[in-house]
């Protein structure tokens, strides 16, 4: 199959851990399309925004907090023989970077979005949150703590 055949999504997400062994999660309202669940902070990149800047704008939307950017740590892609949004196939490409917190103040700034609220999880209790997006899994598994429960364990 040609990419011409195809759709793709690229999303761009956030790792975050604090000082405290704390992960920066969101909680997904969910909708026509996806369940609601716990998610990392990140969404869809723009037509005219790079990855990175994606990041930087979805923390700060489903957070309130602004972000430095650093090196992408996992890289995930699945497929679909379509979805309910279109027959075409569907292609998603999902990039998490490490994140470290540079201001703001905890809090979603976007209005009727798709997160309902940014909360600290304590790392060994990440695994054990239900439902939860898979995102969650790929990141957690090149941390380098290896969070207990998890599926990098």
């Amino acid at each position: 199959m040609q990419f011409t055949d195809y759709d793709t999504r690229l999303a761009a997400y956030a790792l975050i851990v604090d000082d405290a062994d704390r992960m920066l999660l969101t909680w997904y309202v969910g909708g026509q399309h996806a369940r609601a669940c716990w998610t990392m902070p990140g969404g869809g990149v723009e037509y005219d925004e790079s990855p990175q800047q994606a990041v930087v704008r979805e923390v700060f939307e489903e957070t309130g907090y602004t972000v430095d950017v650093g090196a992408p740590i996992a890289v995930h892609t699945s497929t679909e023989p379509h979805t309910r949004r279109s027959r075409r196939p569907y292609k998603a490409v999902r990039v998490v970077f490490a994140a470290t917190i540079t201001g703001g103040s905890l809090g979603t700034t976007e209005l009727n979005g798709t997160t309902a609220y940014a909360q600290w999880v304590p790392l060994d209790q990440v695994a054990s949150l239900s439902p939860r997006a898979d995102i969650i899994d790929v990141a957690l598994a090149k941390h380098p703590a290896r969070v207990p429960g998890s599926s990098a364990d």
